[in-house]
This record gives C-alpha cells, structure tokens and sequence, in this order.
C-alpha cells in the first residue's frame, strides 16, 4: 500500500449519507480501514472497501482503533455520519484519538456544544472539517463571486426534499435528536444564506406544521423569505431547491454529483470548512428552534 493513501474510519455506515463518503474516500485515492454501526445493512462497503473491518458495537470500533494506533497503523481521519445528536460526541471522540475529523452536518445542536467543540481542538491539537457541499457548487460560486455587497438584495428560498411516511417513525423526526425540520433539512440552506449574504440581524418564524416551516431572515446584504418541506407536491417526489435572488432565479437540482468528493479533495489540501466558517448557520439553526418549540406552545 502507498504511504501517500490516507487512513479513514467511518461512524455511521449504514446512513443515507454515508456512500457519499465512501465514494469521496475512494476517488481521492484514499482507504476506508473501519466502519461502525448498529444496523447492519452495509452491504454498500463491498463496492468500494470490502476489505474494511465492521462493527455493529462502539466499544469494538474504538479498541480496534486504539489497537491500530498502538501499532502505528492509525488512521488519519475519523468521519462522523451519524444522527445529528451523536455528532459532537463523535467528533471528540476523534479528537481523542489524535486524529483529525469530517462531520456531516450540523456539526452540533446547541452554542454550547460547539463551544466544547473548539476547546477540544486546542486541548488536541487536531481539526473538524465540516461538509457543506452547497458551498462548492458551480453555478453558486459564480453567483458569490458576483454579488455586491454596496447593495441590498430581496431573496426567495424554497426547499422541498420529499420524505417518506418512514421519516416520521425515525430519529429525525425527534427534535432532540435531529434538531427539528429547520435544522434536519434547512441547515446547509441556511448555511449557505449565510456564506452569501453575511450574518443574522434577525429571523421569524411565520407557519410552521409537521411538514414544512416558512419565515423570514434578516441578513447583512440580505432580507430572505424561506420556505422548507419534506412534502413534495409533485407526483415524482423530486427535490426542489430554488433560490430567487433579485428576479433571477436559480435552479439548484443539478450539479450535486461529486461534490463529496470536491469537499474531501479541499480538506485534504487544507482548505476543508472549519468550525470558525459554520457557526453562523448553526446559531440561525438553534434560534430557529427556539421560535419553533414557543410556536408549538402557543399552537
């Protein structure tokens, strides 16, 4: 094996997300020596690592892990795919293991967790790469390039990504777990208002069910009309991102193919997305939570 080929290790192998990493993993040229989940439906692997040791307990995960690192076979990067809740624990687990870490988002539910995380660093002296794949779209780029900040811009958000009647008896479904709908779906749009438009001045919360929420962001460079749901009103389900800027609409349904494997090509030239680039959109997230759990109430 090459010296050059990174070591990876994967939490979360049986997630919707997970061969995306696998797949980026691969096409970089890399190796994936371990992968853990409770669920055993991993069949996936054999594709791209059918040499890579599985596991369905954590404990069994990390004293292979430890064991390798022991015998100075250790990976370089632990990658964080599992439920939203887990993944500011699983990402100082890999900061222990004197690796550096890939986490899917949201890298974390609440201020507080991210506050840890960032402390974690400096105690480790290791990095958390973030995944926002919206960040290194094409037709994004051109636009973020484009835009002037001299002037104020009117901004129209529609999200749709169809879940099925499964996506109400899963943990996703669980506030606490995934953080609601604002944050399940909305988090790399919101992420991504943020990377164009600058920083929350303020957000509403206008309606809100168990399928879609809309509302209302004050940015720096931007005033923004939202709208998310996981009900596609079309008979083929398929995924609706718009985002209307000034007139000008764009159609984000396309281009998402090798993103994963554009993000992992930057972290691996360090230029990946840090904590210090995401803790905007995760703030806007946890705000948004809050106006939902008070609308709830009053509901």
């Amino acid at each position: 094996m090459s010296k050059s080929r990174k070591r990876f290790a994967l939490l979360g192998a049986a997630g919707y997300v997970a061969p995306k990493h696998m797949k980026a993993i691969s096409e970089t040229g890399n190796i994936l020596v371990a992968a853990m989940d409770k669920h055993d439906s991993v069949g996936i692997l054999d594709k791209y690592f059918p040499d890579c040791a599985f596991f369905v307990e954590f404990e069994r995960f990390e004293r292979f892990l430890e064991k390798l690192k022991r015998n100075g076979e250790g990976i370089d990067y632990l990658v964080v795919c599992t439920p939203n809740y887990l993944h500011d624990a699983h990402c100082r687990f890999g900061l222990r293991l004197g690796v550096d870490v890939i986490c899917e988002k949201p890298l974390a539910l609440n201020p507080w967790n991210i506050d840890a995380l960032k402390l974690a660093e400096q105690v480790h002296k290791k990095q958390i790469f973030n995944i926002y794949q919206l960040r290194l779209h094409e037709e994004l780029l051109s636009l973020k390039n484009n835009l002037s900040n001299s002037e104020r811009h009117k901004v129209d958000l529609i999200y749709v990504s169809h879940r099925g009647q499964w996506y109400n008896h899963s943990w996703k479904a669980d506030v606490s777990k995934s953080g609601g709908l604002g944050t399940n779906i909305g988090v790399h749009m919101f992420d991504l208002l943020h990377y164009l438009f600058g920083k929350l001045k303020a957000i509403k919360l206008l309606k809100m069910d168990n399928s879609s929420m809309e509302g209302t962001l004050s940015l720096e460079h931007a005033d923004v009309t939202w709208y998310l749901s996981i009900k596609s009103p079309n008979s083929k389900k398929e995924p609706t991102r718009q985002l209307t800027i000034g007139g000008t609409q764009l159609d984000l349904n396309h281009g998402f193919e090798d993103l994963h494997t554009k993000s992992y090509s930057n972290i691996l030239t360090n230029k990946g997305i840090l904590i210090k680039h995401v803790e905007e959109g995760l703030l806007t997230c946890y705000k948004l939570r809050t106006l939902a759990s008070a609308y709830s109430n009053e509901s």
